[in-house]
């Protein structure tokens, strides 16, 4: 294990963390001043860099702030933790702002600061893991045919500049495949640009897309650079293009024939080199047949098609898709992963996922957090996949609600979801984090308006209108939470 460096100029506190540490099985490397640890930092690399750095705020050559900004440009993931006397607290707080782990004042309890340390320690050892997957972990998985039959396009379409049309259901993971295409293509060190049409009001979308002009209309205080414009160079995907305005279409034509456009309010033309890939889980042959989408946009469109299969007919990805989603839960949760026994994997494998791989993956959260053993069986299934209404009569009359309901609803303990967000909440807090308020509150709000869309198949106005909140609200919660 990498050493707990020590930078302090005070023999005694050296000695005391030295031995405490000693007595934890935690290796340490002391120094006495901030060029001593500059030195050694310079000659330092990933295998005998420091784990965590413990250092004095005030050190003969320079300052811990000085020390603390110096290591933050070559391990900006190191915890660092200041110590510092209480006449020093401002300059604590100043350095806890700009990246410091956390201060500890001195006189300090010998356990306390071992505890803290330790925590340190966990800290840089999941920043590790986190670096490691982020860089083992494919972008996209699964072994079924179909699923192979997608790999097989993206590879044949990396040298092709070609327009790409992407089908499927909601939640099948069609931008994942849209940022594929982009990074295994000659536009890959361009940028990605993505949007929901869907997710913007009308009034709005026109300049999401195209940018305006100052005094273009009311509140354009300053010349806005638009969809189109950011994503020069690179790829844009049009997300939920079946929903698109078709006065929007007519201009999105345009762009697509000549690459050129006119921001709102604009009177030059901006020409633009953007690969558009475009995304739908509407048949859009019905909605040209219907009127509502241009035919000749269409074909534009439609060069390339590529559907992306429900995860209901590649079910032999269920397996694979849970372990890798369940080490990603564990990962950001900061717990031990948990296993999965093949009679749940058998459950999961039958279920129909009406939500696909996203539903796949809440559900993998869900069971980090609420199974009461690392060995996942299939009675700590979710109630969605209908094992403890199969299963378990404890559960059978605990929905208040008239009969339709109740024929028509699993059998589920209306109480799971306090207890699930208890049990999230104490697991968070336990490592440390601190964001767990806006974490849970960003899954719970997530949790309502996946659950409102589902019930109205995807219908916004009625999903808002079950919820009781208005239209715009619901819009803007989805964009501030990713879900378009």
């Amino acid at each position: 294990m990498k050493p707990i460096w020590i930078a302090d100029d005070d023999q005694s506190i050296r000695f005391v963390l030295e031995k405490a540490l000693l007595r934890e099985n935690l290796p340490t490397r002391s120094f006495t001043n901030v060029h001593d640890v500059l030195t050694a930092l310079a000659s330092a690399n990933d295998n005998n860099g420091p784990k965590v750095l413990v250092s004095d705020i005030r050190m003969p050559g320079g300052s811990g702030l000085a020390l603390l900004e110096k290591v933050k440009e070559k391990y900006p993931a190191l915890p660092v933790i200041i110590m510092t006397a209480y006449s020093d607290l401002d300059s604590a707080v100043s350095a806890f702002q700009s990246g410091a782990f956390e201060y500890l004042p001195k006189p300090f309890d010998v356990s306390r600061a071992v505890e803290l340390i330790r925590r340190a320690v966990s800290e840089s050892q999941r920043e590790e893991v986190a670096q490691e997957n982020l860089i083992d972990t494919p972008e996209m998985l699964g072994q079924a045919a179909a699923m192979q039959e997608v790999f097989r396009a993206i590879g044949r379409l990396s040298q092709s500049n070609a327009t790409v049309m992407i089908t499927g259901e909601s939640g099948s993971g069609k931008e994942l495949v849209a940022r594929a295409l982009h990074k295994h293509s000659s536009r890959a060190t361009g940028p990605f640009v993505a949007i929901n049409t869907a997710a913007i009001p009308k009034d709005l979308l026109e300049s999401e897309l195209f940018g305006h002009e100052r005094g273009a209309f009311t509140g354009a205080q300053t010349m806005r650079r638009g969809r189109f414009e950011q994503a020069d160079g690179g790829t844009l995907f049009l997300d939920e293009i079946g929903d698109m305005p078709i006065d929007l279409q007519t201009r999105l034509l345009r762009v697509l024939s000549d690459g050129s456009y006119y921001r709102v309010g604009g009177h030059s033309a901006v020409k633009t080199n953007v690969r558009v890939i475009a995304a739908t889980h509407q048949e859009l042959e019905q909605r040209v047949r219907e009127g509502a989408f241009r035919e000749d946009l269409f074909h534009r469109l439609n060069v390339i098609r590529l559907r992306l299969p429900p995860l209901r007919e590649r079910k032999e990805d269920v397996p694979m898709l849970t372990r890798h989603f369940l080490q990603q839960s564990a990962l950001q949760l900061g717990v031990e992963s948990k296993r999965i026994s093949e009679a749940a994997l058998g459950w999961l494998s039958n279920f129909n996922f009406p939500g696909n791989v996203r539903q796949l993956e809440n559900i993998c959260h869900w069971l980090t957090v609420m199974a009461p053993a690392q060995m996942i069986e299939p009675k700590d299934l979710p109630p969605e996949v209908g094992v403890r209404a199969a299963s378990a009569e404890p559960y059978q009359n605990q929905i208040a609600a008239d009969a339709s309901t109740v024929e028509a609803l699993p059998a589920i303990n209306t109480e799971d979801w306090e207890l699930g967000l208890q049990a999230a909440a104490t697991v968070m807090l336990a490592s440390g984090r601190l964001d767990v308020w806006d974490e849970l509150t960003r899954r719970f709000e997530a949790g309502l308006i996946h659950a409102a869309l589902g019930a109205t198949r995807g219908r916004r106005m009625e999903a808002a209108l079950k919820l009781g909140i208005g239209r715009n609200t619901l819009t803007r919660k989805i964009q501030e939470l990713g879900l378009e």
